[in-house]
This record gives structure tokens, sequence and C-alpha cells, in this order.
């Protein structure tokens, strides 16, 4: 190709991609800076081209899918051009995989991994971040993603559920591995580290929804921090904070006021409330000064509800977001929390989805703020310090004479004995999946699910 036929060639293809896609073309070319303007681009590919060679370019424009500027532009097709480059790629590995991943992650799976870094990456680059690529060139410039460390994408996309997406990474780093001779055994055996902040760890654990598909156990572990143990949060005011226990089904609130009492909490125990008073009693906790000075708050919830939303002992009404039980107690809408650890235990059993149910969103408006007294909150993102355990199964459980939660009695015996055994919290969860795994594995027509999520920052030991 004549070097004139070649800047016209450039020139083109700028002009024909998107923004989006000059965004993926510049991250392929391994270029993270943030004018991905056409004129960039035609600069940018000038310089690129004549280091790399034509065959570059053809190969971006596969990788962006564009099939028909590889037609009408370069005069080829898609099925000459992959075989041209068979043996011949040019753009790194990692760029190509994470560009792909990003194709497949879907905007819940999305909004789960940036609830899962919100105490890594800065909140403002988290509301900015569009794409799993954006949050992957956030987590390159912090140095904690890059083409030799992929432990935290991959723990990543097994926690949100994403194991499909996790095995490619694997199969990448094993690759990498086996492929450099060069690599040191301290990388190949060292633990893993995904997110080498201070005071601050990724502690991964993988969704239920795996218990329910693939049928095996969940781990769940502590990531260790590479270079000294984590932090412990504070946890030894009497009493440890307060708990509120909203039971709408009646079976299970008892048990779990027991609990919390012996583990030191002021414990509130509401029974048989409907949607709206649910949310009214929340707001009273979040807003009771006195209720707020231990050193952590516990939120257990009982309820009938669908995918997303709690109904109380409403069945056909608005009903309260699961969202918006977290939102109450955030550093933002509640500061004397702000730093503490904020644990919330939800069984919700699952009633149908009725087109008729009128949906009532609450704003933010109906979440005050009090003032936050001899404590700040700098540095402290909103979702920090979130422990969250939501296990749904199906209302029919509720037909059984006498029913109990499999969820909720493994969840108090095991924080029970991880009490006496001083044992982490994180920790204190894998007994409660063994319970359930072994539940569902009896009973495969009574399954439990679970989905645990967190972002503490410290090692929460309730003793």
């Amino acid at each position: 190709m004549a070097l004139s036929d070649h800047l016209q060639a450039i020139n083109q293809t700028a002009e024909a991609l998107s923004s989006c896609e000059r965004k993926r073309l510049f991250y392929l070319c391994e270029i993270l800076d943030t004018d991905n303007t056409e004129a960039c681009m035609k600069e940018r590919l000038k310089v690129l081209c004549h280091e790399k060679g034509n065959l570059f370019l053809t190969e971006l424009i596969l990788q962006l899918r564009r099939f028909d500027i590889l037609r009408t532009v370069y005069k080829t097709s898609r099925d000459e051009a992959e075989k041209t480059l068979k043996h011949k790629q040019v753009l790194p590995r990692f760029r190509v995989l994470m560009a792909n991943i990003n194709d497949d992650v879907a905007n819940e799976d999305l909004n789960s991994v940036k609830f899962l870094l919100s105490s890594t990456l800065p909140r403002e680059q988290m509301e900015k971040a569009k794409s799993f690529l954006d949050v992957i060139i956030e987590l390159e410039k912090l140095d904690i993603v890059s083409p030799e460390r992929v432990d935290c994408i991959e723990e990543c996309l097994r926690t949100i559920g994403r194991v499909d997406l996790a095995k490619k990474v694997t199969a990448y780093k094993m690759s990498v591995v086996t492929s450099e001779g060069h690599v040191c055994q301290q990388q190949r055996h060292r633990a893993p580290c995904p997110v080498p902040t201070p005071n601050s760890s990724l502690q991964q654990t993988r969704q239920a929804q795996l218990l329910h598909v693939e049928n095996v156990p969940l781990p769940v572990y502590r990531e260790q921090n590479c270079q000294s143990q984590l932090d412990c949060y504070k946890f030894n005011t009497n009493p440890r904070g307060v708990c509120v226990i909203i039971d709408c089904v009646g079976n299970d609130g008892d048990m779990l006021e027991h609990t919390f009492k012996n583990l030191h909490f002021n414990v509130v125990l509401y029974k048989w409330l409907s949607g709206d008073d649910t949310i009214l009693a929340l707001k009273g906790i979040s807003r009771q000064t006195e209720n707020l000075e231990g050193d952590g708050f516990v939120c257990c919830i009982i309820s009938r509800g669908t995918a997303n939303y709690l109904l109380g002992t409403d069945s056909y009404a608005a009903g309260l977001h699961l969202d918006n039980v977290r939102r109450h107690f955030t550093a933002d809408a509640c500061p004397m929390l702000a730093g503490k650890p904020k644990l919330f235990f939800i069984q919700r059993y699952n009633v149908p989805e009725f087109p008729q149910r009128a949906r009532t969103e609450h704003s933010d408006e109906d979440l005050e703020t009090d003032g936050c007294v001899g404590l700040s909150r700098c540095n402290i993102p909103t979702d920090a310090d979130v422990f969250w355990s939501h296990c749904w199964t199906d209302e029919c459980q509720l037909e059984q004479g006498h029913h109990r939660s499999i969820y909720l009695k493994a969840l108090t015996d095991a924080l029970l004995k991880g009490q006496r055994r001083k044992t982490h919290l994180v920790d204190v969860h894998t007994e409660v999946n063994g319970a359930i795994f072994e539940h569902n594995k009896r009973n495969p027509g009574a399954n439990y699910n679970i989905d645990l999520k967190h972002t503490l920052r410290k090692d929460l030991y309730l003793q």
C-alpha cells in the first residue's frame, strides 16, 4: 500500500469509528490517555503503524469487529484477515482479553464489580466508570492490575458469579506462566494480593448461585496483605452497637435476638411489619444517635420479596428496594457510622413478581443526614465497611410446619462458634456456606442461594 493510500486508510478509519470504539482502540494500543478525539487518533495511528507495520492496523480493526471497514477501506474480508493474523498477532494478549471480557460484562455485573472495589478506587473515578474497561484502566493506573498481575480481576469475576469469564483470566494467567520460563517462583506461589492498598483488602467469595448452578461449595476466604496482616476494626464497646431485627415472617426473629444479645449488641426486634413500616423502622434507627455510638451496626431482615424488593407483610405493595436497606446507613446518610462495620443479613422468601404491583422508589431525599460528632469521614468511601449477606429461597418453604431458615440457623450457630474461637467474620461465613451446600445436596428441590459481598477494610471479630 502506497504511503498516500496508507494515510488515507488511517483517516478513513478514524472518521468511521465512534468515541467508544476509539477509546477501545487506544486501550488495545496500550494508550490510557483521556484524549480519544478523531484528530488525536489519526496522529497516534500514523506513528504506531510506522513502528509496527500495516498488519497492526488490520488487527485493530478485526478486534473492534468493524468488518465493514476491513472490506471497504482495507479491501479484505474477515476470514482473510483472521487467516493472515493467525500466527502474526501484534496486539498485547492481555489488552485483547480485557477488551473481550468487557463485551461480556452486563450492567448488573459492572455494578457488582464497582461495589466490590468501592474501597479501593476513588469514588469520583467509580462514578465516571461506564464500562468494565473503564474500571480496568483505573486499576492499571494504580498498578493494581497489569499483564503480569490479574489476580484481582480473576477473583472479582468469581465473586460476582461470572465464573465463565474468570476461567478465561485463569487460562491467560497459566499461559503466561507456561510461556515465560523466567517467571520467578515467588510470583508463581505467592499468596493472592488483589488490592494491595493500605488498610484495604478485596476479600473474596463466590456468589451462591454457584450452589444452585454448579452445586459446588462456596470458598469464602480472606486475602492476606502481601506486606503485613491487616488491621482489625475496634470492636469492644459495651454494647457493641445496635442490632435491628425486622421479622416479617415470624419464625426466626427470636433466635436472632438471642444470638446478637450474646454477642453484646443492643437488640431491637420488630415483627410483622409492612413494607412502609419497615422503611420507617430503618429511618428511626438511623436517626437515634444513642444507638449509633457503638463500634458497629447490624441489620437483619426476614421477609417475603422479589428479586429486588422486600415486601414485608404486604403482598401487593411497592416494597423496599434492597439497595435502599443499605443506603439508610452509609457514611453519607448516617455519618455516625462512618468508618464502622455495617453488617446486613437478609433472608428473602421468593414470591411471584406481579405486573400490577405498584413500584414506588424512595428518593435520596428520604435519607436524612444527622450530624457527625467527633468523627472525621476523610477518605472513607460511602459504601465502605459493608458486609452484605443475602439469602433467598422459595416461599413454599414457609408452608412446612415449624419452619426454620437453614441459612439463619447456620448463621447463628457459626456466629456463636466464631465468638468463642475468635474467628474472622468472613471465615465464619464459610461455615454458613458449608451448611447450605450440604442442605442443597440433600434437598435439591428446596435450594437456598446466597449473595455475599463486602467492602470491609480491616479484619472483624465479633467477640
